[in-house]
């Protein structure tokens, strides 16, 4: 049975909360902010506003904090306008009106085993992650996490092309969305044009997605999927027109799921519908990481730090604070582990194929239901 981690909810009535000043602000100019000015993190910020601690919600780290109203707003630096009235200092113990609640989560208690578990150990091996860990309760764990949030909360997936290369992962992560398990999806333009030229030509960069055998003329494919879905002016027509019924983009746009494509330089043509613009890929992939429960990033490392760098650790759901469980699953020990170097440390981290890893949750979230 799944059970939410408790919020600790920080006691303002004590010291030094009760005689700390109200936070300090000065104006931003145009185009640029106050020297002093205050950075966000992952964690809860509260601030004190006319003599009341104010938790900060929909965050995200290295931005800034704006007072409107008299609510504290997470407002990233190249959107503030000038004359705004910017948080500074950079004190955040709440002696000086701000305060970083940075270990705001207990577990539920578990029973307690009969024999020590040797977790108080000064010394012990295999602490990290690695392609030796064991993930069996990691996997049982983010199961139970999907279960709940398919109802209660609001589930993001970050995908690399390798997802859709092969037959049973694009199979399987289709039957995730057509399930329930995905309320908005984040790629690129390669993603979603290996997706499309699988479900017209069954390859993946000109591979057969299920054989492996080349194809002849197979490195036309992907270009020529581009160059069709460009003519139907749109991803949604271009599904309908070719009647497509395999695959990521067709399950997304067949259950209206969201998805934000963010292009790159790399990308040829682009498919219609990806964003050119990296800022405004940022602030369409903010609208949903304002919102996200539960985030899990497959074998896409760039994408994958864009996304941990503006997911915060907690959402302020039904007026409840929990946790926000962010997991990034690669192959690469390195790739997983970059993203909790970065700051986002609330990550989960899985080394492991990403092909298996998603026909294994499809299996258990869906076919063995």
């Amino acid at each position: 049975m799944f059970r939410m981690p408790v919020f600790n909810k920080p006691d303002f009535n004590r010291e030094p909360y009760l005689s700390s000043p109200d936070v300090s602000t000065a104006p931003a100019d145009d185009g640029w902010l106050p020297f002093d000015f205050y950075a966000t993190t992952i964690f809860p910020e509260y601030f004190k506003i006319n003599g009341e601690w104010k938790m900060i919600t929909e965050s995200r780290m290295d931005s800034c904090v704006v007072i409107r109203d008299g609510v504290p707003c997470v407002i990233e630096p190249r959107n503030i306008k000038k004359g705004e009235q910017v948080v500074i200092n950079r004190t955040d113990d709440g002696t000086a009106g701000i305060y970083v609640h940075s270990d705001p989560f207990s577990e539920p208690a578990e029973e307690e085993d009969d024999e020590e578990d040797g977790s108080g150990a000064a010394f012990a091996f295999r602490t990290g992650k690695s392609r030796e860990s064991s993930y069996s309760r990691d996997y049982d764990r983010l199961y139970d996490i999907l279960r709940h949030d398919r109802d209660n909360g609001y589930i993001v997936w970050v995908l690399g092309p390798a997802c859709v290369f092969d037959h049973d992962s694009r199979r399987a992560m289709a039957n995730l969305i057509n399930n329930g398990y995905c309320d908005a999806l984040f790629a690129g333009n390669a993603l979603a044009t290996h997706d499309l030229e699988a479900a017209i030509f069954n390859t993946g960069l000109g591979q057969d997605i299920y054989t492996k055998k080349l194809m002849k003329n197979g490195h036309y494919n992907h270009l020529h999927t581009i160059n069709l879905a460009r003519a139907a002016g749109s991803l949604p027509e271009f599904v309908k027109q070719k009647k497509l019924d395999t695959g990521v983009i067709s399950a997304l746009v067949k259950n209206d799921v969201p998805f934000v494509l963010a292009g790159s330089i790399r990308d040829d043509g682009p498919l219609p519908g990806v964003i050119a613009n990296v800022y405004e890929s940022q602030d369409a992939m903010r609208a949903h990481t304002r919102k996200a429960t539960t985030v899990i990033a497959l074998a896409t490392q760039l994408h994958t730090i864009a996304t941990g760098n503006m997911t915060p650790s907690y959402q302020l759901v039904n007026g409840e604070i929990r946790p926000v469980f962010f997991y990034s699953v690669d192959i690469s020990e390195f790739a997983v582990n970059k993203l909790h170097d970065r700051g986002s440390l609330s990550v989960n981290g899985i080394v492991t194929n990403i092909q298996d890893f998603l026909v294994n949750a499809e299996r258990n979230l869906v076919t063995n239901e």
